[in-house]
Parts: C-alpha cells; structure tokens; sequence
C-alpha cells in the first residue's frame, strides 16, 4: 500500500507548516524526542502513486495518510489503518515557533517559583508579578532573569486597596513567554491559580534550590515572626499546598477549621537541621508532547482515475516527524 503523505497534507517545517508536496531534500522538520521538540533534516524523498488513504480523526484535528504510515502510540508505532481507539503522541503545532528556554537550577530558579506561587499570575503566554514593595518586585526581576535568561524590568503601576479603600502606588514585573507560562504550570500540576495549585516538587532538587523557594514565598504570602523565634511564617487556604510544605521541613500542620480561614505553616531557620528534607530529581524543561486519542480511522478510495501522490522522506537524526503536531515516522 506504501506510506507517505497526500500532496497537500500540511507537515510541520522549522519556521511554519509546508504542504508535503513541497518538502525537499536539506528541509528541516520538527519531531518529538521523548518529552522534547527537536529538529530533524530531509535527506530523501520518495512520492509513490496509490489508490487510497487515511483520515485519521483525533481529539485536535484530522490529517491524511498512507494507511500503512506509521504513527506514534504509547506502544510503538502503529499503521494508520489500525489506529482507531488508541492515542498519539502530539505536541501544539502552534507552539512549535516559540523560544525555548534554557532553566537554570538554584537559589534564582527556587525564589522566582516561591514568589510566583504566592503572588504571581501565570496567564496564558506571560507570568508577571504585582506587589506594592519595590525590593520584592526588583529580587523577583532578578532571579527570574538569571533563572530564564528572559529580560525582566520593573514597571510603576497603581492597585486598589480593599482595606484603605483606594489605589495605592507598586511595581509589576511581567514577561511574554508561552514557554515559562507552561512550565510554570507543569511544576504545580497543570492548574497555577493559587487556591488548586499543587506544590511545586521541582524545587527539591537541592537545598540551595528549596531555600530559594522559601524566601520568595514568605516574600510573597508571609513575614519574619517578631517575637524571640528564629522563625517565619506563611499564610494559605491552599491547604493540600500547606500541608506538603510543613511535611517538608518537618513541621506541625494543622488546618484552620474555620471554613474560607486561611491556615498558617511555621518555618523554623533551623529546618535544615531535621533532616526531613528529600531531594528530589524533576525535569526543569517543559514536556511538550501529550497524547491525543484517535476517534475514528476512515479509508478513502480514489475518485475517478488520477491517484494520490503520497510523499515519503528519509530523515537524519531523528526518524520521526509530525503531521499537524501528531508525530509519524519515516519508513523502517
């Protein structure tokens, strides 16, 4: 039956999406390596003439195919004709265009994602950071920038105030990157509103990390306790959040009862020496593929005497590449 793309089937190409019938040799394509989008170049392409093909329909989009093209499942590789009622590996065509970012580990990385726990924003393509102290606002800038790389300033602006009733002078700190956007949801376990955020595990990887989380979330959501206790303490209704932070550095959690009151966790300057703290190994870089199901695989015959044109490439490094972000590989 052969393998292969229709003429016009639009393929993922570095820098847009090309119908298939204009890719050529020394084309650079996106495919998926594990969790990570790369670049793989054309370094052959076949077209073969064929009778019938393949609409597969998934959750996102349908695309076309040789029936025998091989897709991407959980189990290996798949022929498109046998796809029906399984997933495919899929990463957002859309996205694909963006900058990357290179996340450093430390000190920076932990107070940027403390801070934004308690304080930030993360929306769809930015994270910022609204508060009316300008120290909070410009260490913020900083570990965000040495974490990310993304330049990051400070921006005068006024908020209101529900205790005093009007609007009071403070400082946003905002970056445009849908890639931090989604990392940053990816380390709180997909949802980054403050009351249904779950804790971020990313910054257990060391204690110089977990102790930069520390301070930028008692910078954003607590204060140094003034009594003679070398202490801290933050405030939550995130009480799941609350709950693993204290099992954390190993200290008493006991929920507000009050329903809408939030709780407390105290954070002793000693926690270090209790020996709860575990490191942690999670991914800094963001998982860009996801599965999509494959709700129906429809056959389609040719209609009257011309056949379809399914294009085929070889490809180096990487064998696969992805038809409409779904991903598909050359032939064996």
């Amino acid at each position: 039956m052969g393998v292969g793309l229709p003429s016009k089937q639009l393929v993922s190409v570095v820098g847009g999406c090309r119908q298939a019938r204009n890719v050529e040799v020394g084309s650079k394509l996106w495919a998926l390596d594990g969790t990570r989008t790369v670049h793989t170049t054309v370094i052959e392409v076949t077209a073969v003439k064929a009778r019938e093909v393949a609409d597969v329909i998934t959750d996102r989009v349908t695309f076309t195919v040789a029936p025998d093209q091989l897709l991407g499942t959980p189990d290996g590789w798949v022929h498109a004709r046998d796809a029906r009622e399984t997933v495919l590996a899929w990463t957002h065509a859309r996205k694909l265009r963006r900058d990357r970012l290179t996340i450093l580990p430390g000190y920076e990385f932990g107070y940027f994602v403390g801070a934004t726990c308690a304080d930030g924003t993360v929306g769809k393509n930015c994270v910022s950071l609204v508060v009316n102290e300008e120290d909070f606002a410009t260490r913020y800038a900083e570990c965000l920038t040495k974490a990310t790389g993304l330049p990051a300033r400070l921006e005068p602006v006024t908020r209101p105030s529900g205790f005093l009733q009007r609007d009071l002078p403070g400082f946003r700190v905002r970056v445009v990157s849908s890639y931090l956007a989604d990392a940053m949801r990816q380390y709180v376990g997909g949802d980054a509103h403050h009351m249904r955020q779950r804790f971020p595990r990313v910054v257990l990887r060391d204690e110089v990390t977990f102790a930069g989380f520390l301070d930028g979330y008692v910078d954003g959501d607590g204060h140094r306790i003034q009594k003679h206790w070398d202490a801290r303490v933050v405030v939550s209704g995130n009480v799941p959040f609350l709950r693993d932070l204290a099992a954390i550095i190993g200290a008493r959690f006991t929920p507000n009862p009050t329903p809408g009151r939030a709780s407390r966790v105290y954070i002793s300057d000693r926690w270090a020496r209790r020996g709860t703290f575990q490191a942690e190994h999670h991914p800094l870089e963001l998982d860009e593929s996801n599965w999509v199901e494959v709700r129906d695989v429809q056959l389609r015959k040719v209609e009257g005497a011309k056949p379809f044109t399914l294009y085929s490439y070889r490809l180096n490094p990487h064998p696969g590449f992805l038809v409409n972000g779904h991903l598909a590989r050359q032939p064996w």
